[in-house]
């Protein structure tokens, strides 16, 4: 089985989530700044996810590019992380809402760590599948450390969002930034794969 229907699909799903985000962005009632105010802790919470969704969205075609072939089991894994994705415009708009307020923000880690959990999951399944160590995937992602430690910085963010939620607010984004830096392991691995094949 390839990849392109799940890969399709995937990015399909991504994409309707998005648009359910920015649906919860109301028109503020006033043509000044002070209208505006409101909506400030919703457009913040909302960039964030945005970015999130932006970088699963990335990553995932990359992997999907390493990857030749795929089972029931990497289809299930790949609903399991589309699941919590599909939970971040609620916990978005619930820490937005709420102005960042300790439980929905503890909430919106769980979601985020979910998430990444559940794709640490799929890419060990592909991974597996297609080959094990010898995999242009694994060798690209090696041992994985930026994803272990977003699961380290996720898991402290959570704990700390009853302590100070800003904190793990700035936790989060940290999270965001250091996977928005483009990570070119598996595009270089996926090209020098096609080059050394001509």
């Amino acid at each position: 089985m390839n990849t392109s229907r799940l890969e399709a699909f995937s990015d399909g799903v991504i994409a309707i989530l998005i648009t359910i985000m920015v649906l919860e962005l109301r028109v503020p009632h006033g043509d000044n700044f002070t209208a505006l105010e409101p909506l400030f802790p919703i457009f913040l919470t909302y960039v964030l996810s945005f970015v999130n969704l932006g970088i699963y969205w990335n990553n995932h075609h990359h992997m999907l590019q390493a990857t030749e072939h795929i089972d029931g089991r990497i289809l299930w894994a790949n609903l399991n992380l589309l699941f919590w994705l599909s939970l971040m415009p609620f916990t978005t708009g619930w820490m937005g809402e709420n102005h960042f307020s300790s439980l929905p923000t503890a909430i919106y880690g769980i979601d985020l760590i979910l998430a990444a959990l559940s794709y640490l999951l799929l890419q060990t399944l592909i991974v597996r599948y297609n080959g094990g160590e010898n995999t242009k995937l694994k060798e690209a992602v090696g041992n994985d450390l930026k994803g272990k430690l977003s699961l380290v910085i996720y898991t402290v963010a959570i704990g700390l969002a009853f302590v100070n939620n800003l904190i793990s607010l700035g936790l989060y984004v940290l999270v965001a930034a250091v996977w928005l830096v483009p990570d070119r392991r598996i595009e270089r691995e996926v090209h020098s794969g096609h080059s050394s094949e001509k």
